[in-house]
């Protein structure tokens, strides 16, 4: 006879259920590690052999430390790397710290895919905090599936897709593109656009979604222009003699990395500047302004759902516990922030799963709810999406954003909006 019988109404339950239920909201609660590991022995919260013993849990991070993507990811390394510093000085989780074991996307598609199966098979971690373009989740997501792992993913994108391996922290399109279009239309009385973008599925899958709106569903005006350049491209003149005969009403871009600090400065060298031109970017934040430089972006409008200058407590907090971390200078960008994100949600829902297995984490993972996220209260959809606010700044000379718009209530995520597939 199984000794699983069934004893939820014993004391031993009811007091082990209390301890889960209690744990995110009272953070260990003056429980020590040991009583915490003890109370949730390894055998029972590590059914699949992952790499969990009685003191530590691994994890992975999967970033672009160098290449063109770098400028982009460190933000989201620091932030990752800073939650997981904040929740083992609180204990760790299930009394165990974390372990991170960090791996080099190197802003290569195939390299992602490798350094994936290499967490995922041979560090056997709980969880991989990781990627920022769609092209490296792309390349990752079929090992994910195939070998049962979960990523949490922090940067804003295309949407069109949803995995049980995957929670997305960063908006998808209807949180940001299409909320950013109509923001422009009704402010800036914009009619005609020209679509500029990174050559690769997020910013040729964003303009699809962008023209469609601008065109058939929102009826926002017509599309004048598109282009695309390769990702690292640093030579925008051709694409700038276009934009100045077309004359759009807005200059719309996904462009990605390296190649903003070209296409900014180019831009200005042109004559094209944020006094004279609308442009309205789903890929600058206050990372890539620290190799574009504010007076280069200065008047241009970013589509996002958080900024460095949000005026709320915690954040303020946030940008503080960075600042201390990383230097005064270092700077806080949109994805930086979702990056922050993910180990905290990871944190409440194998607590609340009284488990690391990978299905019961994400079993628990649909209605967790973060009311101390820098960017204010998210909650986590159903779809592995976050419940978040949309935001529009305007870039200053100094190189921060100051927040001109914020939609009135949170968004409901939703990957797959009917008409633009």
């Amino acid at each position: 006879m199984s000794n699983d019988r069934d004893d939820s109404t014993s004391p031993q339950s009811n007091q082990r259920r209390r301890l889960i239920q209690g744990i995110a909201s009272l953070p260990m609660a003056g429980i020590p590690a040991w009583a915490l590991a003890q109370q949730f022995p390894t055998a029972k919260i590590n059914t699949t052999k992952l790499a969990i013993t009685d003191t530590e849990v691994t994890v992975g991070q999967l970033h672009s430390a160098t290449g063109t993507m770098a400028i982009s990811e460190t933000g989201s390394i620091q932030a990752e790397q800073l939650a997981i510093d904040q929740i083992n000085a609180m204990g760790g989780i299930l009394g165990r710290k974390i372990k991170v074991i960090k791996e080099d996307g190197a802003s290569d598609w195939p390299t992602f895919a490798e350094k994936s199966k290499k967490l995922l098979v041979n560090d056997k971690v709980a969880a991989v905090f990781g990627c920022w373009t769609s092209a490296s989740r792309k390349a990752v997501l079929p090992v994910f599936e195939k070998e049962n792992g979960l990523l949490y993913y922090p940067t804003f994108y295309e949407g069109l897709e949803q995995s049980k391996n995957v929670i997305y922290t960063g908006q998808e399109a209807t949180q940001q593109i299409i909320w950013g279009l109509d923001w422009g239309a009704k402010e800036k009385k914009a009619k005609t656009y020209f679509l500029v973008g990174s050559d690769y599925i997020w910013p040729r899958t964003s303009m699809k979604i962008a023209r469609k709106h601008i065109e058939t569903v929102g009826k926002l005006g017509k599309v004048v222009g598109e282009e695309y350049y390769p990702l690292g491209n640093t030579n925008f003149n051709s694409l700038i003699n276009k934009i100045k005969v077309a004359k759009p009403d807005c200059i719309f871009c996904a462009v990605v990395g390296g190649s903003n600090v070209a296409f900014y400065k180019q831009l200005k060298a042109a004559g094209i500047t944020g006094d004279k031109q609308f442009l309205l970017t789903l890929s600058v934040t206050e990372d890539e302004m620290t190799g574009v430089g504010g007076e280069n972006f200065a008047g241009f409008y970013s589509s996002m759902k958080y900024f460095q200058s949000l005026d709320n407590d915690n954040n303020k907090k946030f940008v503080a516990a960075f600042k201390a971390k990383y230097g005064p200078a270092s700077v806080i960008g949109d994805v930086t922030q979702a990056g922050y994100l993910g180990p905290w949600l990871w944190k409440a829902a194998v607590e609340k799963a009284g488990s690391f297995d990978v299905d019961k984490v994400v079993a628990a993972s649909p209605g967790i709810e973060l009311k101390t996220a820098p960017e204010g209260y998210v909650k986590l959809d159903e779809n592995h999406h976050l419940w978040s606010k949309a935001r529009i700044g305007q870039g200053q000379p100094d190189a921060t954003f100051k927040v001109v718009a914020e939609s009135p209530d949170l968004i409901k995520p939703d990957p797959f909006p009917k008409g633009y597939q």
